[in-house]
């Protein structure tokens, strides 16, 4: 296949597919390279750019998407005004913010930064495919984990979670803390980890974790988390987001 074959097929795939396609994919159905598929879609990139095209294509880590140029928002807007998504609240700005910052992270995590209880603001998120769940931490309860989607990149004209501009104001006070948290919750995963394999080969005395340990790391997390929500909320008591 030729270059400006390759150009045209890759051009057809983007377009047809409506949604982030990883260059992977790209590689496997046109049989060739990485280096040759992410030339070609640079190639394609400048092109749009430079004509100043009504689309543009944008990198999302290891995928390539087109999508509508953002001079020409307004007009789009106009066109589409009765399919115009609601904007953000601040209190799904906020939440967003720490899901991106801190990810992967537990809705228990960003209720302790923010004070409040973020149940329904997590639930919109989810729905609007801004996070997504990602799996559990490994600590007693099993708590859901969060973390950003493409289009949370996409929305915000990010290429990589590596463009993310950093947090203004962190104190050494807040770091310590957090990862002193950090700490805590893998060494309940160790713990939970050895407890498990102790179970499957039945060598009690050579895996010597008991229940008493783990509940003691379970109420050392606790206490680090207390500390966190005196550290980042205010001292009115927590209140619940309508």
């Amino acid at each position: 296949m030729e270059l400006k074959e390759v150009e045209s097929a890759i051009e057809g795939i983007l377009f047809a597919a409506g949604e982030p396609v990883g260059v992977e994919r790209l590689c496997m159905t046109l049989e060739i390279d990485r280096e040759t598929a992410d030339a070609v879609c640079q190639r394609l990139a400048d092109q749009y750019s430079y004509e100043r095209r009504g689309i543009r294509l944008v990198k999302l880590e290891s995928c390539y998407q087109l999508c509508s140029a953002p001079e020409y928002a307004d007009y789009i807007r106009k066109a589409f005004e009765s399919r115009k998504p609601a904007r953000l609240s601040q209190p799904a700005l906020e939440v967003l913010a720490i899901i991106a910052y801190y990810q992967p992270t537990t809705k228990a995590y960003v209720d302790q930064i923010r004070g409040v209880d973020s149940s329904y603001t997590v639930g919109l998120l989810t729905e609007r495919e801004l996070i997504e769940e990602c799996g559990r931490l490994a600590v007693p309860g099993r708590p859901i984990l969060y973390r950003t989607t493409q289009n949370f990149l996409r929305s915000f004209g990010l290429g990589s979670l590596e463009e993310l501009p950093d947090l203004p104001n962190a104190s050494a006070e807040d770091e310590q803390l957090t990862l002193d948290m950090q700490e805590n919750i893998t060494r309940l995963q160790e713990a939970e980890e050895r407890s498990r394999l102790q179970k499957e080969s039945g060598e009690e005395e050579e895996l010597p974790i008991t229940d008493e340990e783990l509940e003691a790391a379970a109420r050392e997390l606790a206490e680090q988390e207390a500390a966190a929500e005196g550290s980042f909320s205010a001292s009115e008591p927590v209140e619940t987001e309508e």
